[in-house]
């Protein structure tokens, strides 16, 4: 007899193009800093970034306990970092979430919110140093979102 619950996902990864940009001095930022602040809470974010993940298949390929994952996916989770994208079943039927990255990206500047300007001109020199072209052709319809019109 076939499974009435499934038992895995199909969800994958999906990032918007529209990333979240936090400055050093927005409240959210020492929120990312705080659930990032371990080697743990790191290896856990870069797994969901690859695939989407029970907190059981985190702990397996991280070789942690299922309550240690559980603690470091809820202070990602309220950081904004990662987030539900799915529900499965256990082979004993329990409910699980699947858990994945934020589908906006996040880029936390190190300068002020008062700071655009010098925000701007590292957009403008990353561009031209990665090669990214159609990005610098871009750059006035994202500065114009992110920094506003000036």
């Amino acid at each position: 007899m076939g499974r009435l619950l499934p038992t895995e996902t199909d969800a994958s990864v999906e990032r918007s193009e529209e990333p979240s940009v936090l400055c050093i001095d927005d409240e959210e930022t020492s929120e990312v800093f705080a659930a990032l602040g371990s080697e743990t809470a790191q290896a856990v974010f870069r797994l969901l970034n690859e695939e989407p993940a029970t907190p059981a298949t985190v702990a397996e390929r991280l070789e942690m306990s299922v309550q240690n994952v559980h603690y470091h996916l809820g202070n990602l989770s309220e950081a904004g970092l990662i987030e539900v994208v799915d529900t499965c079943y256990s082979e004993k039927g329990r409910e699980m979430d699947v858990f994945v990255v934020a589908e906006d990206p996040t880029l936390v500047f190190l300068g002020t919110s008062d700071d655009r300007t010098a925000m701007k001109r590292a957009f403008e020199s990353f561009a031209s140093f990665a090669g990214l072209s159609p990005l610098l052709a871009t750059l006035g319809e994202v500065s114009s979102w992110v920094f506003g019109d000036e």
